[in-house]
């Protein structure tokens, strides 16, 4: 605790053996000493409850006017339930003392009765301003996804949270009021469990091991008690020292790991062969509270998204390369994906499926066009024909379509470059036979790909934004299984004529494009990815933001670039 709380504290316990006790509000009338602090408020002056500052300013003084200035929780039940439930917040990976919970858990012990009507004021605007901010975190998130900084105004737009307060303390229903309003989603519910769980190892002994040779079943390492230690305390193995399971010799990589390593390799996105390499190592070392902060990532990330997303959506999870069709609430199907690189990341935002393109054309964006395509046709005049690839100059219905070998390649430039490249259809094209299309100001869609043996690798950064998925037929089928005149036989001829066709959903679709570095699995096995992007560190570092901008975060040793629209350079189509 703060020296300002530890502090505040003390001279509330004074006052609370000096002070006369003054009339508080009645059914009758105001509050004067809240009618003073709400006028404060309106007036933009700072208003402090011993040393805490009142942050929901606009909703409190809505709440209050809404309640005729009387004090709202004079109710002991209401108070002690508030306290508990900004206790529980840290499982959300949101920090209690943002929402006032040491003091809160002082004040709610403390006898109203022998508080002078000030303070009394003072305590009621605290716990209110206390369920407010908690309130707004766990509905919509605390960092603003847009502008990824913290927001402490609570003033969100669905849903009137001076109404819902006024609501839960009529009912008695504060904790399972706030409880309502966390993401309803099974993943984020088994995210917290997963949080849960690691939670008992913060503190204990984690120090680095060694860096060696690689180990591979069958050798002998004097590094393997300790690794094994870390794979039980991780619930990847059962305890070292469990009679029932106990191995003759420890240093020994024998046939109890065999399964155990890939396992622990594929939850951590590493190739599964067995051998406990420089990786894997690195995967084993990261301590506790490194993973909690990915799950705390990922659970801000889920608190952005609506709290229901819909019978039938496609999400698409960045980090995790990896893509999930749902249909009538069931998964449909999995797939994985190729994103952005790192230079060119793919943006996490949300919009809706409204087409499909078969056999597509690709326009080269101007930036590919000059950034790529450019050296290498200077380098090799006959790429352009070998690719399909067409020149024209002008655009839309007047445009017209130039020999490139006229043209003065190397006399081009950023300035300079009043042509089009457009790519026909065909099995060279890089949209591959289909694009889905949800028109956004990134220009960025999903679509197939030729280059189906990158999908073998695990880290699938290839992409100049847009999103490649392997199974993209299967999607398309799936998209179209309401409308009759789309079969797969039709699909399959019209692939056959190469030939573009536009196919209209018959319901547009959700699409939630997201970035998650930690997840729990349908097996409940959690999942940890690299932050590809280094994403998550930005989000922490105002996730842990406090009001009065203290931050909790260490600095990085390395810190990418991060922009602020939730991560994107703004990339154009691949």
């Amino acid at each position: 605790m703060s020296k300002c709380r530890h502090t505040a504290l003390a001279i509330l316990a004074t006052m609370t053996v000096l002070m006369l006790p003054a009339h508080s509000a009645t059914a009758q009338g105001p509050s004067e000493p809240l009618v003073q602090r709400i006028e404060s408020l309106e007036a933009g002056q700072p208003v402090q409850v011993l040393g805490e500052p009142l942050l929901a300013r606009e909703v409190l003084r809505r709440f209050y006017e809404n309640h005729g200035f009387q004090e709202a929780w004079s109710f002991p039940g209401n108070r002690r339930e508030l306290v508990e439930a900004i206790r529980q917040i840290a499982n959300d990976g949101l920090n209690p003392e943002d929402y006032h919970g040491p003091l809160l858990s002082e004040l709610a012990l403390r006898a109203r009765d022998d508080l002078s009507g000030e303070m009394q004021a003072d305590i009621d605007l605290l716990f209110s301003d206390a369920f407010l901010l908690a309130a707004s975190h766990l509905l919509e998130g605390k960092v603003n996804p847009q502008t990824i900084h913290a927001e402490w105004s609570a003033s969100r737009q669905s849903l009137d949270l001076a109404v819902t307060l006024a609501e839960a303390l009529r009912d008695n229903t504060i904790a399972a009021t706030l409880d309502s309003l966390r993401p309803t989603h099974r993943a984020y519910a088994k995210l917290m469990e997963a949080r849960n769980r690691l939670t008992p190892l913060l503190g204990h002994p984690w120090l680095p091991i060694a860096d060696g040779p690689s180990i591979h079943p069958g050798d002998q390492d004097s590094r393997l008690p300790e690794i094994r230690r870390r794979l039980a305390a991780l619930g990847d193995i059962t305890a070292p020292g469990d009679p029932e399971t106990a191995v003759a010799d420890p240093t020994l990589y024998s046939q109890d790991l065999d399964l155990v390593i890939p396992s622990f390799q594929a939850r951590h996105g590493l190739e599964p062969d067995g051998i406990i390499g420089k990786k894997t190592l690195a995967a084993v070392n990261l301590m506790p509270v490194e993973r909690i902060r990915q799950i705390d990532a990922s659970l801000e990330r889920w608190r952005w998204l609506p709290q229901f997303l819909g019978e039938d959506y496609v999400i698409v999870n960045i980090a995790g390369f990896g893509l999930q069709l749902v249909m009538d609430g069931r998964e449909a199907l999995q797939s994985r994906v190729i994103v952005g690189r790192p230079y060119r990341q793919t943006p996490v935002f949300s919009d809706r499926i409204r087409y499909l393109v078969f056999n597509p054309t690709w326009t080269v964006p101007r930036k590919l066009m000059i950034e790529d395509l450019l050296p290498q046709i200077m380098r090799d005049p006959g790429y352009l024909e070998r690719q399909g690839i067409r020149v024209y100059q002008g655009w839309g219905s007047d445009r017209q379509e130039i020999n490139p070998a006229v043209i003065d390649w190397p006399s081009l430039s950023r300035d300079n470059f009043p042509y089009q490249l457009v790519q026909d259809p065909g099995p060279l094209n890089a949209l591959g036979q289909v694009k889905f299309m949800f028109p956004n100001p990134y220009a960025v869609y999903l679509h197939d790909t030729p280059g189906q043996y990158l999908f073998g690798r695990q880290e699938r950064t290839f992409s100049s934004g847009c999103i490649r998925v392997e199974k993209p037929m299967d999607l398309a089928e799936q998209l179209l299984a309401g409308a009759p005149e789309w079969s797969r036989e039709r699909i399959d001829r019209l692939l056959e004529e190469k030939i573009p066709v536009t196919a209209v959903l018959p319901d547009p679709i959700p699409i939630y494009i997201q970035y998650w570095t930690a997840w729990v699995d349908e097996d409940q096995r959690i999942q940890f990815r690299d932050d590809i992007y280094n994403r998550d560190f930005r989000l922490l570092a105002q996730l842990r933001q406090s009001a009065t901008g203290g931050n909790q975060l260490p600095t990085p040793v390395v810190a990418r670039g991060f922009s602020a629209s939730g991560g994107s350079d703004q990339p154009k189509s691949d």
